[in-house]
């Protein structure tokens, strides 16, 4: 079972974003790669903190974390991986993502910027479109195909080292302070970070040798999601120069009003109007289901306020347990206009002593009339 974040980074959930941020600094030192070289222990810690800290540090993040867990990005309900859910993140990700961290401050401390002291590479930037999905794709998840333009990689470019950095794409700066000498890293200037040149680009291509080209992306989203949600399909942003990872592609999610079906977090609602006569007397009628049609049996004798629940029609549990049901609302309409023969009946009813408003107690040839009236 997964770590909790809070745990990870030994704080609480009323901790301010400026605890939270030194907790993850805390914990970032102490299992940095290059302070724990060879240790896949350290390495694993190391990420762990990272993936905590880009969720709580993110108070839309946090607060769906709070709200449902782990569950909230497993599976493309939060940002990470595939289509979404963590689980892909790597030391590239953590070092361009977290730069403010690392870098300044003092914080670098003699660690490297990247993995192992090694070149950092450089990450492309994140495109974002938005995505509207029906109640019925909604219910049980579905596969969207859509076409992003980005930026990828032309062909024919060529790269020299950067002449600067020499190909590590930092630049080590040392300043003496009253607390001795103190040394820091920052990406190269020269070359962006990605430790190389362009030589040469094919037409058509940018300054950082990357051309525009439309890709036709799949998207695979789960049932549950809720509107405002983010997935994010790791390397469909746009490219990066030399040998970068590709951005990320964020999917915001809306969600389309169903013109019957209310949604309750998994749960639906349905408002279902009936006539007097069918209420006395009991009925069938066929409602709206995701997925479908769906027909209900009515009792006699049913009272308006009566619901009905129809267990495991909602919608499916982002979380994973089962899926939410779909709870009718039963409403007895009552007729604002009679005519003659239909007042004549009412008043026969309200001057019956005898009369008991229930089919199993009346004479049920007054309802049979009623249905006939009103029908």
């Amino acid at each position: 079972m997964k770590e909790d974040f809070y745990s990870i980074l030994s704080i609480t959930k009323s901790a301010t974003a400026a605890e939270i941020k030194k907790a993850y600094r805390k914990k970032a030192i102490e299992h940095h790669p290059d302070k724990n070289p060879g240790d896949p222990k350290a390495e694993e810690l190391f990420k762990a903190a990272a993936e905590a800290y880009e969720v709580l540090s993110d108070p839309d993040k946090k607060a769906r974390y709070d709200q449902y867990g782990h569950a909230a990005f497993e599976g493309g309900a939060g940002g990470r991986g595939g289509a979404g859910g963590f689980g892909g993140m790597n030391m590239d990700d953590i070092f361009s993502q977290f730069g403010d961290i690392f870098g300044g401050g003092g914080f670098g401390g003699g660690f490297g910027g990247g993995f192992g002291g090694g070149q950092r590479r450089v990450k492309g930037s994140n495109l974002r479109i938005r995505v509207k999905l029906t109640l019925d794709e909604i219910a049980n998840g579905v596969e969207k195909k859509v076409k992003v333009k980005r930026k990828v990689q032309a062909e024919g470019v060529t790269y020299n080292t950067c002449s600067t950095c020499h190909g590590s794409g930092q630049v080590t700066k040392i300043a003496n302070t009253i607390l001795g000498r103190m040394q820091t890293s920052a990406a190269c200037s020269t070359c962006g970070g990605s430790g190389q040149i362009i030589d040469k680009k094919p037409a058509g291509a940018d300054a950082q040798g990357l051309i525009a080209k439309e890709e036709t992306v799949a998207i695979k989203i789960p049932g549950g999601v809720e509107d405002g949600m983010q997935l994010k399909v790791s390397g469909k942003g746009n490219g990066a120069p030399g040998n970068g990872v590709n951005g990320d592609l964020i999917v915001l999610i809306e969600t389309e009003e169903h013109s019957t079906l209310k949604r309750e977090g998994d749960n639906l609602h349905y408002d279902l109007y009936i006539s007097l006569s069918e209420a006395v007397l009991g009925t069938s009628k066929e409602i709206d289901a995701v997925g479908g049609k769906v027909r209900i049996k009515l009792e006699e004798g049913i009272q308006s306020g009566k619901i009905l629940r129809l267990r495991g029609k909602g919608i499916t549990s982002l979380n994973g347990y089962g899926a939410g049901d779909l709870l009718v609302h039963v409403n007895v309409w009552t007729p604002k206009e009679l005519n003659k023969e239909q007042r004549d009946f009412f008043e026969r009813m309200r001057e019956n002593e005898n009369f008991v408003p229930h089919p199993e107690k009346s004479d049920k040839s007054f309802f049979e009339k009623v249905k006939d009236m009103f029908s």
